[in-house]
């Protein structure tokens, strides 16, 4: 079995083109989404890269490394706009996985639950993808095409998550509700983030995920809150909150059934949005 752990970006792009290998970085999804006990190979292992590891602040950007682990997520210094990302971060699996599960990995899964999706929809993010042709960079929403389909050809590498600076501003909140807290998969989650400024709502993002082949962005409740009072948000959001099932298409499983997650989403989005308001009033 072939197997290469390159300490170089370029040597890994390289084999990426030439042989076309599994890509392991966690390997927290690895077995689950290959529904097999072995791996046949060949094998590229990016964790030697340090490239692809760290988040820094760059021409307006704030550049997560796509081998970032959620621990590092938690412990580096962010803004209160990343509040949420960093709820979510606790949230995936135990502290075992949040050491070894990669920001980037969990947009290659591109499961319909992955707890950062909606965060990052939220803070409009970018996905960086490289291979021996070039970089380009993607709109979140278009790099993810369907459940555990993504945009990314066999020869690239997504090699950093970026996030404007415009994104940095106001304050945040994620919610996911599963059968309990913790080590569990969401059964519905939103991830929220407003600008508040004189007591009115000056930008609103509102994501939410579990609910469809990719998490949803609530353009219309967006588009309202804009220029509301911030008192009078919260009922606004719920009056049009009871309409969200026309934005999404939830499956039924052993977990809930679809009327369930319609009526979960719209719920907790009323609730974390009534939470933000309420401490920044």
């Amino acid at each position: 079995m072939a197997y290469l752990r390159p300490d170089k970006l370029d040597d890994a792009l390289d084999w990426l083109a030439a042989e076309q290998p599994l890509v392991m970085a966690g390997c927290t999804d690895i077995y689950p989404t290959r529904y097999t006990t072995t791996l046949g190979g060949p094998l590229l292992d990016i964790t030697a890269i340090d490239e692809l590891r760290g988040i820094e602040m760059k021409d307006g950007w704030r550049r997560f490394g796509a081998a970032t682990s959620w621990r590092e997520i938690l412990q580096t210094p962010l803004p209160a706009s990343y509040a949420m990302l960093k709820q979510a971060s606790r949230e995936i699996g135990a502290v075992q996985i949040q050491n070894s599960g990669t920001i980037g990995g969990n947009l290659c899964t591109a499961s319909p639950a992955a707890d950062s999706v909606p965060c990052l929809m939220a803070l409009d993010a970018e996905v960086e993808l490289s291979s021996v042709r070039g970089r380009r960079r993607l709109e979140l929403a278009k790099f993810l095409t369907g459940a555990r389909q993504t945009a990314l050809a066999p020869d690239e590498l997504v090699v950093a998550i970026h996030v404007p600076e415009t994104a940095e501003t106001g304050c945040s909140a994620f919610h996911k509700l599963g059968a309990r807290h913790y080590l569990v998969i969401s059964i519905a989650m939103v991830a929220v983030r407003l600008v508040v400024d004189g007591g009115r709502i000056r930008a609103a993002r509102i994501a939410i995920g579990a609910c469809a082949p990719v998490a949803v962005r609530l353009w219309e409740l967006e588009d309202a809150l804009v220029g509301s009072d911030v008192k009078d948000a919260p009922k606004l959001a719920r009056e049009m909150l009871t309409g969200i099932s026309s934005s999404l298409s939830p499956i039924a499983d052993v977990r809930a059934s679809a009327e369930y997650r319609h009526r979960a989403a719209a719920e907790i989005s009323q609730r974390v949005i009534a939470d933000l308001c309420s401490r920044v009033s």
